[in-house]
């Protein structure tokens, strides 16, 4: 039995993937956000690893995902990735000099736990990269209220930076660093879009956190 949240990707692996090919302007954009907060060098892993699309370009080569057809994906991109889910991570305690997460917070089922489990997994000096919908901004409101329409996004739950830096804190991480891009729709956008510091504007919000 598949997992409501997990179904959509499941049914439709390749056409999530096929987004990111569509929409390059916003995946160029949002991978240069992300990487701008990764820990570098180290050991990581990507917590919902997806289809690779991220771990790929960014030099992650471990990922946890729960979709077998994502892993399927993920796998032909030279990703070694292992079944689970973030509320129970299939790793030793300390094993990782970081751990990346990429709009996947908004489906854990159990976001404290996720990230306790991160935590968890990290080394004392790791740090955790978290990117995420930011429903403060003016796009992220807007996701948040087209929600039910799309495949993917019905049963997510979106969060403002607020919310994540105290879901965070509250996981006993500290010193956040957050990073925005993606302005306006992505679909449209004709090159990509800068980076800038904070949050609120973006709807791609980055932030990292340090154990």
């Amino acid at each position: 039995m598949v997992m409501a949240k997990i179904g959509p990707f499941e049914e439709n692996a390749g056409k999530y993937d096929g987004w990111f090919a569509e929409n390059r302007f916003a995946y160029e954009s949002e991978l240069q956000a992300v990487g701008m907060l990764l820990p570098r060098p180290g050991t990581g892993v990507e917590i919902g690893v997806g289809t690779g699309r991220f771990a790929g370009r960014l030099g992650i080569r471990l990922g946890v995902e729960p979709s077998k057809s994502m892993r399927t994906i993920a796998r032909d991109r030279g990703i070694a990735v292992v079944g689970g889910t973030a509320e129970a991570l299939p790793f030793r305690d300390g094993r990782f000099d970081y751990a990346v997460m990429v709009t996947v917070l908004c489906f854990f089922d159990d976001p404290d736990a996720a990230l306790r489990e991160a935590y968890r997994v990290l080394k004392l000096s790791g740090s955790l990269v978290v990117a995420f919908i930011d429903r403060a901004s003016p796009l992220g409101k807007e996701y948040d209220a087209r929600k039910a329409d799309s495949v993917y996004f019905r049963p997510a739950t979106f969060y403002s930076a607020g919310e994540v830096a105290g879901l965070l804190k509250r996981a006993g991480f500290r010193t956040l660093d957050f990073r925005q891009t993606i302005f306006g729709e992505p679909g449209a956008m004709a090159g990509m879009d800068p980076v800038r510091e904070g949050s609120g504007e973006g709807c791609f919000a980055v932030v990292r956190a340090d154990k």
